[in-house]
């Protein structure tokens, strides 16, 4: 797939992220609890939400060989916590990296699967003697970038976490300690005491806060301003022009933009001067909100609390937001509209698609980079009429397809009401009948989405 976060885990911008192993394609939602194609590259970017980085599909092939050590007498509890905070070291092994193309952290080429399964199972008897000792075991050895920052993970049942490591964390309980084994190695996990929420900043848009969220989901933008001493700067240089400016220099922008914002003026231009997101300053992309998005708490909250066209202001550890809810897009003249108008859904599809993408949008194939909006449409329409005369989508896959996740292998991806998928391409596979074609967008183009079951 094409480009997952680091690991597949959140990048170091949330102060509660979530595990999201997957790949790049399907996009801020798709990042999520779906087991991915191993063949996919590991990075580590960021996005300035909280949300790990895009990712190209949620394939569910089998997890990677290897030593049996799960804690099988707490995954059989039947009783699970509806939110627990986890903190995590991850370890993987020489085959595991080759699957990986070698981009896993170097640690791992040099140890086998048995050295990994040892040392997580010992690691898990240093916890299970001194739980106060996570921190230091989480630095000196984890795999996973986002676990290095030292922030917990928050798990919830419908969040979008791989399923082992959900089933694993909702059934520990508080400083206990247990392994699982994922796509990605060995996880040893401890359910940790939840940190207190920081006290609200006076500047913060509480009016709106206090409302009760918005149903469905919500389309933002938003401009990201930190300053030298925010929370981030203990974990990551800041932005050059953040090293600048004191937190009262960044409160004073910060509501300066909000009142300009509010007065009308597009947020797109202040995005591309001020942010200091990189996940969208220069684009001025939107990002999708809803209960089940990774972000971080405080940005979804107020997010999900705006009316369309309205803005407001909200703090986190990587300083302020100054977040504006938009419409909706209209439709692109290629997608299947009457398909997405209809109200009956299915509760589970399986499908395979075809990823174009053209010089505006596009992932990183370079032939999607290339194409112009006329050769893409042309394109899309012939290849549509050729699944619908009855021509077989997997050899269109590995010819067109700029989903290295699935376009080779021609892989099949399940879809669910609550999946980890972007929200457009899950809308459209829950509506599509069995073996019907039918074309949705997404940020990263163009998707041919057929149903095979």
């Amino acid at each position: 797939m094409l480009t997952p976060p680091s690991l597949g885990f959140p990048p170091p911008f949330a102060r509660r992220r979530v595990l999201a192993i997957s790949t790049l394609a399907l996009a801020l939602a798709l990042t999520s609890a779906c087991k991915k194609d191993k063949k996919s590259e590991p990075t580590a970017t960021a996005t300035a939400t909280g949300a790990p980085p895009e990712t190209a599909s949620g394939s569910t092939g089998d997890r990677p060989k290897g030593k049996d050590i799960d804690s099988k007498d707490i995954l059989a509890r039947t009783e699970t916590s509806p939110e627990v905070t986890v903190k995590h070291v991850l370890l993987a092994w020489k085959d595991l990296n080759a699957e990986y193309g070698g981009k896993l952290d170097p640690r791992a080429e040099k140890r086998s699967n048995e050295d990994a399964a040892k040392l997580a199972t010992e690691l898990a008897e240093k916890l299970r003697a001194k739980p106060e000792d996570i921190d230091a075991l989480v630095k000196e050895h984890s795999e996973d970038p986002g676990s290095l920052t030292g922030d917990p993970y928050t798990v919830t049942a419908d969040a979008p976490f791989v399923p082992e490591f959900k089933n694993l964390s909702l059934r520990l309980k508080e400083k206990e300690v247990g392994v699982v084994r994922t796509n990605f190695g060995y996880h040893v996990i401890e359910r940790i005491v939840p940190p207190p929420p920081p006290p609200p900043d006076p500047l913060e848009s509480v009016e709106i806060l206090n409302r009760p969220a918005n149903p469905g989901q919500a389309l933002v933008r938003h401009v990201l301003l930190a300053w030298k001493d925010a929370p981030i700067s203990k974990r990551r240089p800041v932005d050059p022009r953040a090293a600048k400016r004191t937190k009262e220099e960044t409160d004073k922008l910060a509501v300066s933009l909000l009142e300009r914002v509010k007065k009308g003026e597009d947020i797109v231009p202040l995005m591309k001067e001020f942010s200091e997101d990189p996940g969208s300053a220069q684009s001025g992309r939107t990002y999708p909100v809803d209960e089940q998005s990774p972000f971080v708490p405080p940005f979804k909250k107020l997010s999900m609390r705006l009316a369309v066209g309205e803005a407001g202001m909200v703090l986190t550890d990587f300083g302020w937001h100054v977040i504006q809810r938009v419409p909706p897009p209209p439709p692109d003249k290629l997608e299947s509209v009457d398909i997405l108008k209809r109200t009956e859904t299915v509760e589970k599809a399986k499908v395979k698609h075809i990823l174009l993408g053209w010089e505006e949008v596009h992932a990183t194939d370079p032939r999607g980079e290339k194409r112009t909006r006329g050769e893409l449409e042309k394109l899309v329409r012939e290849t549509v009429a050729q699944l619908k005369k009855g021509d077989k989508i997997e050899p269109l896959m590995a010819k067109l397809s700029e989903d290295p996740g699935s376009a080779k292998a021609g892989t099949s991806y399940d879809v669910s009401p609550d999946a980890g998928l972007v929200a457009p391409f899950k809308e459209l596979s829950l509506r599509l009948k069995l073996n019907e074609v039918g074309v949705v967008k997404t940020d990263f183009g163009i998707h041919i989405i057929q149903r095979v079951e």
